[in-house]
């Protein structure tokens, strides 16, 4: 599983790293983030993909892990 480490950033980075990430082929990919707002824009996009994201907390913000 592809992990993409996107904590401390603010949007749109998670977003479009996320995308990238998702380009590049990745089926399973994790998402590291620490913000409300990331955590909301990753999670719409993939579902919007058509992903499924399964959202945790963590002790410094969200692991979101997205499968097709």
């Amino acid at each position: 599983m592809k992990t993409v480490d996107a904590r401390g950033l603010s949007c749109p980075e998670p977003v479009v790293l996320t995308r990238n990430a998702l380009r590049d082929g990745a089926t399973e990919l994790e998402v590291l983030v620490s913000d409300f707002a990331p955590k909301e824009n990753v999670t719409r996009f993939a579902t919007n993909q058509g992903y499924s994201v399964d959202v945790a907390e963590t002790d410094d913000g969200w692991r979101l892990t997205i499968r097709k």
